[in-house]
């Protein structure tokens, strides 16, 4: 299959590339600068423009690009940034897999967790609504930029995802050098649901998404076992052998973090209702299982 792929050279983008090349996909690889390599095509969502020709014969795209909501401290200027990073890139591929003859029969568009905020104890399935926050806007500006698509006759699946737990990046990133010198512990209070996925784990759903015809609409892609965030960083202290008593109080990650800090210490208990109606399963369920693949890869 010949499949476009945007927000390739992200940490997920890297390995979803892999893994399509590896069970004989075709990938198109949408990149900002000069194509360098076969298969690369050049494009500026910005100003809208992707060589259409080019995607001749696309018969999926995954989108995956977006600035990072982590990378650094929020501001007038970098909350913009997230925004048009995210649906400027949606409307123009959106756009150029329209004009395609014939349509490709799928788009998989990168959504988030974020599209529920901070709910508590709630259990969290595609059928609920959105909260209220920045990021909220953000997701439903971001999935409601892949609907035109929708209208031009191309299934569309969102993939609603979680925390991305990976050793070399992702959710745990800054969190697992600190874990491995003992000096990990619980975020805010720790009691705060985090919904989590292993990068393994999100790129064989993103393939799912993908290849099964009846899925469309929201997909909340997160581990059918949510973790507190307490219980997350014990795992992982598990997995490594080391303590995992050092808090990071909520007033010290406002400080550091900023505005993004609510975010880091909202509580979002989702599940992955239609993803595991659809056969999906898991190879990383549990914490435990999560924490021994990141440290461990196993």
């Amino acid at each position: 299959m010949r499949i476009a792929v945007t927000g390739s050279s992200g940490l997920i983008g890297t390995a979803l590339v892999t893994a399509l090349r590896d069970r004989g996909d075709d990938v198109v690889r949408l990149v900002r600068r000069p194509p360098r390599e076969p298969g690369e095509v050049r494009w500026d969502p910005a100003a809208g423009t992707v060589d259409v020709e080019a995607l001749g014969g696309v018969e999926a795209a995954v989108n995956l690009a977006g600035a990072g909501v982590g990378d650094r401290r929020w501001d007038d200027e970098y909350k913009r940034t997230i925004l048009s990073s995210r649906v400027d890139s949606t409307r123009t591929l959106v756009k150029a897999l329209s004009a395609l003859d014939p349509l490709p029969r799928v788009l998989v568009s990168a959504s988030a967790v974020g599209y529920y905020g901070d709910r508590g104890e709630e259990v969290l399935t595609e059928e609920s609504g959105p909260g209220t926050g920045f990021l909220v806007d953000v997701v439903e500006a971001w999935e409601d930029a892949a609907s035109p698509a929708v209208d031009a006759g191309i299934r569309v699946a969102l993939a609603r995802t979680g925390l991305v737990l990976s050793p070399g990046g992702g959710a745990l990133g800054r969190l697992l050098p600190l874990a491995r010198l003992g000096l990990a512990g619980p975020l805010g209070s720790g009691r705060q649901w985090w919904p989590w996925i292993t990068l393994d784990d999100h790129v064989r759903a993103l393939l799912h998404l993908i290849d099964q015809d009846g899925l469309s609409g929201p997909v909340n892609l997160g581990s059918p076992e949510p973790a507190r965030n307490l219980d997350l960083t014990r795992a992982l202290g598990r997995a490594l052998h080391r303590p995992t008593l050092v808090p990071a109080p909520a007033f010290g990650l406002r400080l550091v973090l900023g505005e993004f800090a609510h975010e880091v210490l909202a509580s979002q208990r989702m599940m992955p209702a239609r993803l595991t109606a659809s056969g999906f399963t898991f190879r990383h369920g549990t914490p435990d299982e999560a924490a021994t693949w990141v440290v461990h890869g196993r």
